[in-house]
């Protein structure tokens, strides 16, 4: 791993700027996601059903699984809110590290005392 990677496994890299997510491109197109881009990220369990057999696309028109071959044996993945119609669903190795990596960098949400 770079010293400049705070995680990194084959599909998902965390630098200190950015999600990189490989594959997420057809074919092989890697996106970069700005942390302060995202609004939230969701974790979110896998069954056969909600997205543990969905390779690489999308079977909903607002989520885009980007490519991961060993999304079958996984049961956990990522949702990240970016604030477009459009979601990424990534499925790191290791999501609990890959969250804390996120929540760490995205600003928070402004808290409200209920006053407009």
């Amino acid at each position: 791993m770079d010293t400049q990677e705070i995680y990194r496994d084959r599909w998902i890299r965390c630098t200190p700027d950015a999600v990189r997510i490989r594959g997420y491109y057809f074919p092989w197109g890697t996106k970069a996601v700005r942390y302060a881009d995202i609004r939230d990220v969701r974790r979110v369990t896998l069954g056969l059903l909600s997205g543990q057999a969905r390779i690489w696309g999308t079977s909903s028109p607002t989520i885009w699984a980007s490519l991961d071959p060993g999304r079958l044996g996984k049961s956990e993945g990522l949702l990240l809110d970016v604030g477009k119609h459009i979601r990424p669903f990534i499925t790191p190795d290791d999501p609990a590290a890959v969250e804390a990596a996120i929540r760490a960098r995205i600003a928070p949400e402004p808290e409200t005392d209920g006053k407009v």
